[in-house]
């Protein structure tokens, strides 16, 4: 029998590239969606949080479902109002999905839900850290916590859930990639800040089979941090961007203070230092990276 995945912010940039993947594997794929747009094999719901509507059949069969649904966290400047939006779009949606399985009695296999490397704070500086690593105490962190709070709604059915703490996608499709690729393809590369905070990283291939994996295996249970095992330095990673795409590296580097004038707090999402370590999926599992040096990845990306 073919198993159906429910993804929620099934359009965005992860979204789709999953469900290409699950198509690929034979999974029906059904996605809920603000705006119900078209998507080729897929069936598309609309849903609307706030009214706390979910179109009829959304939940019908799901053997799994996926939570990737949540406003952009680098897309505006965090006012109050905006900073809200983050929160209640991810937590809130969780809520409402959570409440119609219920409802309808349902009985998932399993439970996905993004989560963020920020969960241990914006800027931790050179500290290193794992799964069981406490969280942070900054705006970005309490999102998260809320966000992995919320997706326990699904755990109290007895739903067996996974929460990927996410790092930097490497995508062709917009994101923190094409940010910095952008200055790069016009020869005005830099790095930003000091430098030397580290970025934390993952190829959207990998972050992809991750989640299949998770709702694969039934192992998979919990946190787990969705990295790499190679973070690098801001200016390693804005140096290998320019000599992937053969352009220069300038100096200076773009300063701090020119990035908070433009970006106010927000800035913290590139001047923020994250090494975060995969042991969780380097010690507890199989899984294979196909991208795990970030040469490769860039190269992968770039050249497309």
């Amino acid at each position: 029998m073919v198993e159906k995945v429910l993804i929620t912010g099934g359009t965005g940039t992860i979204g789709k590239r999953l469900t290409a993947l699950l198509l690929l594997k034979g999974y029906e794929v059904a996605i809920l969606s603000r705006k119900g747009e078209h998507m080729d094999g897929v069936k598309v719901y609309q849903w609307d949080v706030e009214k706390e509507y979910v179109e009829d059949g959304a939940v019908e069969n799901v053997s799994h479902l996926i939570h990737l649904a949540g406003a952009g966290v680098a897309d505006k400047k965090w006012t109050a109002e905006r900073k809200k939006v983050i929160v209640e779009s991810r937590t809130k949606s969780i809520g409402l999905i959570a409440a119609k399985i219920k409802e309808a009695g349902v009985r998932l296999k399993s439970f996905v839900s993004a989560s963020g490397s920020s969960y241990y704070g914006e800027d931790t500086g050179e500290r290193h850290h794992l799964e069981q690593s406490p969280a942070g105490k900054d705006f970005l962190s309490e999102v998260t916590v809320a966000w992995e709070n919320a997706a326990d709604a699904i755990a109290q059915l007895g739903v067996r859930t996974v929460k990927l703490r996410t790092g930097i996608v490497l995508t062709e499709a917009g994101g923190a990639l094409e940010k910095l690729a952008q200055p790069a393809r016009l020869g005005l590369g830099a790095a930003l800040g000091s430098g030397k905070q580290w970025m934390s990283w993952i190829h959207i291939d990998d972050i992809c089979n991750m989640y299949i994996t998770a709702i694969e295996n039934e192992k998979w249970e919990g946190p787990y941090n969705a990295v790499t095992a190679n973070p690098v330095r801001n200016m390693e990673f804005t140096s290998q961007i320019c000599q992937v795409l053969g352009r220069p590296l300038w100096l200076p580097n773009v300063p701090a203070f020119a990035l908070r004038l433009v970006f106010g707090e927000m800035a913290n999402v590139v001047l923020g230092s994250s090494f975060v370590v995969n042991g969780r999926i380097a010690n507890e599992t199989d899984f294979t990276y196909q991208f795990p040096e970030l040469d490769g990845a860039l190269k992968d990306i770039l050249h497309k």
